[in-house]
């Protein structure tokens, strides 16, 4: 912030920050939406200016993106409601059996001498809790369901709009330095969103093989959860082994709950820790506390679906502070060392 700005300025923009938080929390269930359609459009931006490269007229190239994305959200409804729905039955069915393995275990441990809290674990410590974030999340990913002809309206008209933003830039004079700013941010930023989402689906596709093979119930479902939450470095993936896991462990016995946990671990160690770097280039990952601190705040302001979209907000606001070499220090501060 500049050294000139007087402390009555400062107090003003902290009171001003505080009132839009306040604001994007009221207006969750519009925001929601309206972010996930910003989220499918850039995606969907690069095959389109590919096309468009390729001599397809504006028109074409759309309605070919727009198919496309048709075809997947037509399919992952197919795919996952059905699991959703047999899921959500079952979840009470589950969680009384990994609580009462959470018991046995506990009693287990005292009956060999190994000292435990006692009730305080029992009441406070039950993994059948991860379940219960679990049934969170797929509810509100219902929830937006329930708007996806908004959120395809919406990612039309963007894509429409992006096709003569870069006239409408030049008509109103913003050009030179500030065009450069915007450039690289965007450019940066589909470059993020292309690889990631690329490694996500890849690990979505991997966990639900190997799932698959091991023959636990909903293989589809844990692998769209794993391609949902791969967006949330280190964290993410926790959440989504543990409730297949217990799964695991639950329908069919220890040993195969080994096996989910160790393939969960090899598939997230080979994509994001010897795949992904080779792609995603420096300067564009955020630290752990911080990936942490926007999992918290995005999930308080907008929900389940907020958590989702936790670091790639997060991330679009680290790469527009590093396109200013005015803010530039606060994106570093963001990043990881």
């Amino acid at each position: 912030m500049s050294a000139s700005w007087s402390p009555a300025s400062r107090m003003l923009m902290v009171a001003a920050t505080v009132i839009v938080i306040a604001g994007m929390k009221q207006a969750a269930p519009l925001l929601v939406p309206f972010l996930l359609s910003v989220f499918i459009a850039v995606l969907c931006l690069p095959p389109m200016a590919a096309m468009q490269k390729r001599g397809l007229g504006t028109g074409l190239s759309l309605l070919i993106v727009i198919s496309g994305v048709a075809i997947v959200a037509v399919a992952l409804v197919w795919l996952i409601g059905s699991s959703i729905e047999a899921f959500s039955q079952n979840l009470p069915q589950y969680q009384s059996k990994i609580s009462a393995m959470w018991g046995q275990l506990l009693g287990n441990l005292q009956a060999r001498g190994v000292i435990t809290p006692g009730q305080f674990a029992s009441d406070n410590l039950d993994p059948s809790a991860a379940m219960k974030l679990v049934a969170r999340i797929l509810a509100g990913f219902g929830n937006v369901l329930a708007n996806s002809f908004l959120i395809f309206l919406t990612v039309v008209f963007i894509l429409l709009e992006a096709a003569s933003f870069d006239r409408k830039m030049q008509r109103i004079g913003l050009s030179g330095d500030r065009d450069c700013i915007r450039t690289e941010f965007v450019n940066r930023l589909r470059q993020y969103m292309s690889i990631k989402t690329t490694m996500s689906a890849l690990t979505g596709v991997l966990v639900t093989l190997l799932l698959w093979a091991l023959g636990v119930d909903y293989p589809v479902l844990w692998g769209v959860l794993a391609f949902m939450l791969n967006y949330v470095p280190n964290i993410g993936s926790i959440i989504a082994a543990a409730p297949a896991i217990m799964l695991a462990a639950v329908q069919l016995d220890a040993n195969t709950a080994m096996l989910t946990a160790a393939g969960y671990v090899v598939i997230n160690v080979v994509v994001g820790n010897v795949i992904e770097p080779r792609f995603m280039g420096q300067g564009l990952g955020l630290s752990t506390l911080v990936v942490f601190l926007s999992l918290v705040f995005w999930g308080w302001i907008l929900g389940p679906v907020g958590m989702l979209l936790s670091v790639p907000l997060t991330v679009s606001v680290k790469l527009a502070l590093d396109s200013n070499p005015d803010t530039r220090w606060l994106g570093t501060l963001l990043g990881h060392a």
